[in-house]
Parts: structure tokens; sequence; C-alpha cells
């Protein structure tokens, strides 16, 4: 590989011009593709399989008419005053014209609802009254026909003793006729009453039928007595827009349009705000704060290299690298699914190790020319020593970043392959570009006093010649340790989750829709929940209402319920869906928890309970996330081990590397909990309403930082390495590779830290996360780790830092990182300094 970069460099370097048209013709190939085949990107987290996922699979194919996503649009008075009737009238008007928008498949009028719920309340009322009036009148004709009876069963007495009589004075047969007469007046009379008395039955029956649904319907009431779609000052309103499919699965231009609706409605002293499901802002790939870090960046080039023309070189190969494979990997926004942070992590990394990457073999460069190296000869070497170490550090980079899609996570795969293919187009810049740009500036790479000094060997009595001092490395050793745990604590508070319409600019209509509705309605009305209940047996229409009652009730009494509202059945009658309101937000604990506790209630002829909705959707995403996690972490832990023990061919570097990186990966997850969730300097990076992480930081950060820490660890420890083998005692070998590693370290690890810094200050709490996690975790891992602690533990080890079994030894290939070989069939680059950061021939 050595050889073959030295060769490329050396062509490039050549062919300088032709390289460059090259590239810019790549460029715009992937802006011309982009412009052709690109589509617009998501805001919406979603996973396949998902519990959520299933139970809105369900809806769809049962119950078509509960199925698909719901968003909210908040209206309310400028003034702070209750809506006009003209007010009500054109917001109706709004809604239905909204009916026409893609995607679009209902909408809710808040205040005909709200008046109907109200007259539903009224309704109960006057029913109840009815009833009683009813049963009052039942009860008088009841009294009625008792006296009847009474006055009856008299006359049947009456009539009785006069036969008695009659039949005893001998009579009877005389008055037998008579006596008949009376008796058929009687039994009519009975038989009119017995009739009278199933008729007065039948309605008594009647009525306390009407009395029970009357009740029950009283009861589905109460149970979504909470829910309330116009304020009770009646100066906030909320609308419902229902859409034929999931949220994720809507069309940005629809959200697009619905969003440009709402916005151009010019309602007189109305304020339409709409909701985060429909609004949550796309995040800007460049602004200001980006844009700060580069600058910052080039500040650091400018420092180290002197010359405007070095500093501008890395950031130059950097944008053109971001720009192609940014640009490419939009191309298929518009046949994938893409989320909306995807291309900004692409720039992000693109950034970051485009000016690192660079960076390296220039600096090489700048080294060889100081000793007299000829100009293309030392762009070939550079290109085939430090270039060969760049593609191995950005190799694992790529792996990194890679094995992402074997999380089984379909948008974080992408995230991962978009991030690695920004990573590859700064490595083949790195190895192409780099080495055309210095052939054009020539000697001008270097400062005038530099110049001046061309193929003067400088001395290299400023090399330590003695080792770091033993307490000094205990010391080091144990208050890194210390500094990373501590700030680690708070990583074992860490919760995840997805951004809530909270997190989105304080500016946005999204933000001041969810505080407003927070506000007006409560804290539950931003993530209301969908519960679906299959039942054992279809319910019959009388035991409709009943069976709603019972398991609304069921549901009621779970802790953190609001309210209930039922939804309806599906066709089939098999299926009963209902709205849970929790008492507190999509992204509190309590809510995550009450959609675990609504999984998990057991209900008599309910075969199985689901939640789906906008809170339980990223409460499955995160615990899917979480779940993948340490299958992650553990390949990726595992893959260094493997990497490093074939570099340095040791077991224990491998070994402290590994653990530092882990100390560093958990010293910046507990950097961004004290950030984001428990809101600490909360005001110096724009945080106004901590919440939990970001779902899939923690596993990004994982793969990211991996790889950044290996890079160091590469360019540091092969210094080390490289003094040892040349037969320097392992203690001042330490001292020596980290003295002519550390310039480069630095400088390097200052770059990326500003470069991610720069997203801090994003429009969208997912880049100001990922930027955040990224910076603090190079920042600590470069400075904390491979700077202090790691050459500390190496002092510690002493020879045993480089021991090997000798059968591993043995079967190990020899990994020529960075070109030791190619070094050794040019020995004109040891003339005076060497290169920092380069690696000897190892032990044959």
């Amino acid at each position: 590989m050595a050889t073959f970069l030295y060769r490329l460099g050396r062509l490039s370097a050549r062919r300088a011009w032709l390289v460059i048209v090259a590239w810019i013709a790549i460029l715009a190939l992937a802006g011309g593709a982009f412009a052709l085949f690109g589509g617009t990107l998501s805001s919406a987290v979603s996973i396949p399989g998902t519990p959520t996922q299933t139970v809105a699979d369900e809806l769809a194919a049962k119950f078509p008419a509960a199925s698909g996503g719901r968003g909210t649009v908040v209206f309310t008075t400028t003034d702070d005053s209750a809506f006009t009737d003209e007010q009500q009238a054109a917001i109706g008007t709004l809604l239905t014209d909204s009916l026409d928008l893609p995607d679009v498949k209902a909408t809710t009028n808040p205040f005909d609802t709200q008046a109907q719920i109200d007259g539903q309340a009224a309704t109960i009322t006057d029913g109840r009254q009815q009833i009683a009036d009813a049963a009052a009148q039942l009860d008088a004709g009841q009294a009625q026909l008792d006296a009847a009876k009474a006055q009856l069963v008299g006359g049947q007495a009456q009539l009785d003793g006069a036969k008695a009589q009659a039949e005893a004075a001998g009579q009877l047969a005389a008055a037998q006729p008579q006596f008949d007469a009376q008796q058929a007046q009687i039994d009519a009379g009975i038989a009119e009453i017995a009739a009278q008395q199933s008729t007065l039955d039948a309605g008594r029956a009647q009525l306390a039928t009407q009395g029970v649904t009357l009740e029950q319907g009283s009861d589905l009431l109460g149970l979504a007595a909470e829910i309330r779609l116009v304020s009770t000052d009646a100066t906030t309103a909320v609308a419902s827009l229902q859409f034929d499919r999931s949220l994720n699965q809507v069309s940005a231009e629809a959200k697009e349009a619905l969003v440009g609706a709402m916005d151009d409605a010019d309602i007189d002293g109305v304020k339409v705000l709409v909701s985060n499901d429909i609004a949550s802002s796309i995040p800007e790939i460049l602004g200001p704060g980006e844009i700060g870090g580069v600058i910052f960046a080039a500040i650091v080039l400018f420092v180290m290299l002197g010359t405007l023309i070095g500093a501008s070189l890395p950031l130059i190969n950097a944008l053109i690298g971001v720009g192609v494979g940014v640009l490419a990997s939009l191309a298929l926004s518009g046949t994938v699914t893409m989320l909306s942070v995807t291309p900004v992590l692409g720039v992000m990394l693109g950034l970051a190790v485009g000016i690192d990457y660079s960076l390296f073999i220039l600096n090489r460069h700048r080294v060889q020319l100081r000793n007299g190296v000829p100009l293309e000869e030392s762009i070939g070497l550079a290109n085939g020593t430090s270039g060969n170490a760049v593609v191995f550090a950005g190799s694992t980079v790529l792996i990194a970043l890679l094995a992402l899609n074997l999380t089984g996570i379909p948008f974080l795969g992408l995230m991962g392959t978009v991030g690695a293919v920004c990573v590859l187009m700064a490595i083949l810049i790195a190895v192409t570009l780099t080495p055309a740009l210095l052939h054009l500036v020539g000697a001008k790479i270097l400062t005038k006093k530099a110049r001046a000094r061309i193929g003067k060997a400088e001395s290299r009595s400023r090399m330590p010649v003695k080792p770091m001092n033993t307490v000094r490395a205990v010391v080091t050793v144990i208050a890194g340790i210390a500094v990373l745990l501590t700030v680690a604590l708070p990583a074992l508070t860490m919760r995840l989750g997805l951004p809530a319409g909270s997190s989105e600019p304080i500016s946005s209509s999204a933000y001041q829709a969810y505080k407003l509705t927070d506000e007006k309605f409560g804290a539950g009305v931003n993530g209301p929940l969908i519960v679906v209940a299959d039942l054992a047996e279809a319910v019959s229409e009388a035991n409709f209402v009943s069976e709603q009652v019972r398991i609304g009730t069921l549901l009621k009494a779970e802790d953190n319920v609001v309210a209930i509202a039922p939804i309806g059945a599906s066709d089939d009658d098999m299926l009963l869906a209902f709205q849970v309101v929790p008492r507190e937000g999509p992204t509190s604990v309590t809510t995550e928890q009450l959609v675990l506790d609504l999984r998990g209630l057991d209900i008599e002829r309910v075969t199985s309970l689901g939640v789906a909705g906008n809170a339980s959707g990223n409460i499955d995403v995160s615990k899917k996330l979480a779940a993948a996690l340490p299958l992650y972490l553990l390949v990726v832990v595992g893959l260094s081990l493997l990497i490093l023990i074939f570099v340095f061919r040791s077991i224990l570097v491998p070994v402290t590397a590994t653990l530092g990186f882990v100390l560093s990966l958990f010293a910046s997850f507990g950097a961004i909990t004290a950030v984001f969730q428990w809101g600490w300097l909360g005001a110096v990076f724009g945080i106004h309403d901590p919440g939990p992480i970001l779902s899939f930081l923690p596993i990004l950060v994982v793969g990211i930082l991996f790889g950044l820490a290996m890079d160091y660890q590469l360019f540091l420890v092969s210094g080390m390495r490289e003094a040892y083998v040349h037969g320097t005692p392992a203690r001042l070998a330490v001292q020596r590779g980290v003295h002519a590693g550390r310039t480069v370290v630095i400088a390097a690890a200052l770059i990326m830290t500003s470069v991610f810094a720069g997203f801090v200050f994003s429009n969208s709490v997912m880049i100001q996360s990922i930027g955040f996690g990224l910076a603090i975790g190079v920042l600590l891992d470069a400075f904390v780790v491979r700077l202090l602690i790691i050459p500390a533990v190496m002092h510690l080890l002493g020879d045993a830092a480089w021991w090997m079994p000798k059968w591993l030894d043995r079967i190990l290939p020899n990994v020529d990182v960075e070109g030791a070989s190619l070094e050794r069939t040019h020995p004109g680059t040891h003339a005076g300094e060497r290169a920092p950061g380069s690696v000897g021939s190892p032990r044959a």
C-alpha cells in the first residue's frame, strides 16, 4: 500500500491540473445528480416492526377511519380575547379547505366539536330530567291503576256479599242475571287494568333501558371530561388533522403544503401555529456556528503552519470532499427516506476528517522539505508514509460507520453509510488532491524563514533524553481517570428519547404551539396515545357502549391518565380504539411508564392491548436503539482490539487504548446528559427546555468516536513504537513518541473539536447534541486519554507494554502502517528531524 500511495502521490503531483479538474468535475457531477434525483428530507424517526408500527398497521387494515397519522394546529387570538363568530367561521373555512391538500384525510373543527361536547352534557342533563318526569308520570298512572284496582276489589266483595244474601233468602235464581251483568263489568274492569298495568310495566322497562343508556353515555362523557378543543377562556383552540398514512410516511412536500397554507391564512386577530408533528424544522446544513467552527480551524492551521497557503489547503480539500460526499448522498434522497440530520452528519465528519487527513500529509511534507528532500519526491514520500497512515486510520472510521448497518435500524444504517461516503471522499482527496495542490504551491508551503533553511539538518537535541517521572505518571493516571469518571457520572441517569415540540427553536411555530397547548390544555395533549383493544369475540350492538365504558374505565384507572375518549370500533366489531391523554408530555418519565403499563394491562375478554401514537413511537424507537447499543459497543470494542494488535504487535497497548476509548466515551455521555438532560450550562448552548437524550446519539457517538480515537492512538503511539524498535528504552521511547506526535495531534484535535463544536449552535437540538457529543468526546479523548493517560500508562508498563506471545507474533502479518519499508528504500527522509507520528520498522 505504501509503495502504491507513493506512486499515486508522485503521479498526482506531476498531473496536478488533471487531478484538480477531475475532482471539480466529480463535484459538478455530484451536484447534477442531486439536482436531478434529490428529494426532500424527513424529520420523522421510525423503525419498522416496533409495537407502535404494528398497531398502526392493524388500524390501517381493520379500522381505516382511525388509521393514519395525526397532527394539530393551534389557533389563538392575538389580543388574548375570546374568539369572535367571524374568527370561528374563518377558521372553519380554513380547515375545510385543508381537505384539498395532499394526504390530508380529515380535519376536526374545534368549535363545532366543543359545542357538540358541551351539548352532550346538556343533553344528558335534559335526558335525566325527562326520565325523572316520565317516571313521575308512570308513578301517577300506577297510583290511579292501584285505586281503580281497589275499587274493583271492593265491588267484587259487595257482589259476593249480595250473592250470599240472595242465596240465603232463596232469591239467587231470580237475581242471577243481574249478578252476572255486574260480574261481567267487574271482569272487564280487571282486564282493562291488567292491560294498563302491562303498558305501564313496558314503559318502566323502556325508561330503565333509556336510563342505563343515558348513564353509559354520561360515563363515556365523564371519561373524556378533561379533553377540550377550545380553552376554558375561549382564547385558544386546537384543531386535529388526520392524514391518510402514518406521519413518517407523509411526504415532506405534503407537510410543507399544509404548513404553507396555515402560514398564509390571513385571519384578522388570530395567530396560527402548526405543531411539531407536522412542522418540525429541517436543520440547516451550514449556519453561522458551523462557519465559525471552520474559521477557528483555519486559525489553528495558520498558527501551526505559519502560512495562509498552508492553512488554506486542508480547508479546500475538506470542502471539496464534503461537497462531493454530501451531494452524492443527497442524490439518493429522492428514492430512499433520509432523515434530515443525515447530510449534516456527513458535513460534520467530512469537514473534520478532511482537514485532519490533509494536515497529516501536508505536515509530513513540510518536514521533509525543510530537510532538503526534492519537492516531487517529498510529496510521494509523504503520501506513501503519512498517507498510508491516513488510509488505515480512515479505514477504521469507515468500518465503525458502516457497522451501524449491523444494528438492523434502517435510518441509522443510512446515516452511517452517508458518513462513511463523506469520510471515504476525505481519504481519496487527501491522497490525490493534496499531492496535486502541494505541487502547485511548491516551497511556499513553508514560511520564508523555513525556506531559507531548506537542506540544513535541524538538531535533534530537543528530543527528550530522560523518561517521565514515575510518580508523575501515577498521579496522571489516577487524576485523569478520576476526572473522566466524574464527568461520566451524569450518564447513570441518561434517558433516551426523540425531540418534541419543546426542543424546537423558541421562535418557531412548533415550539409556540407546544407551549401554548401545554398552558391552555395540559401537557398530555401534546402527546396523546391511541390504545387498541383486540376483543375475544365481536361486541354486539346492544353491548357496544357498555363495553366501551368497561374498557375505558379500566384504562382511566391507570396512573397518570387524564382522560379517555372512545374512537370507535372496527368493521368486524373485534377491535375497539380509544384516545388516551396522559398527565404529562410525550418525553416525560411518567408517560413512558404509562405506555408500558397500558401494554401490560390484562383486561377480561380482551386478547391484546396495543398502544400507538407519537409518544409511544418515540419510546419504541428509543428502546430498540438502546437494545442495539451494547452489541454495537461490543463489536466496536472488539474490533479496536484486533486492529491495534495487528498494528502495534502488542497485547497491552490495544487493551489500554480500548479502555481509554471507553473512558472518554462514557465521559462524553456524562457531559451530554448534564447539558441536554439536566440543563447545566443550558444558557451557554441555547438549551431552553432540557429533555431526554437523542435516542440514536449514543450509538452514533460510539461509532464515530471509536474511529477518531484510533486515529490519535495511531499517530501518537506509533511514534513511541518507532523509538522503541530502534533501540530506545521503553520508558524513554514513550517520551520521545509524545514529543514527536503531540503537535500534530493537538492541532488535529483542536481542528476536529472546533468543527464539531460549530454545530452545537445549530437550530436543531438533534444537530446540537450530536455536535456537542462529538466535540466533547474528541476533546476528552485527545487531551486527557491520548496525551496524558496513555503515555503515563505506557511509562508504568515499560517493556511489558510491547509484550506479545511468540506464537501470536509468528502468525500475525506485518502491518506496515506508515510505510517503514518505503522509508528504508528512501534513506534521504531520515535527514534531520523526523516527521511527527512516523513509524519505524517493526521488529523482525
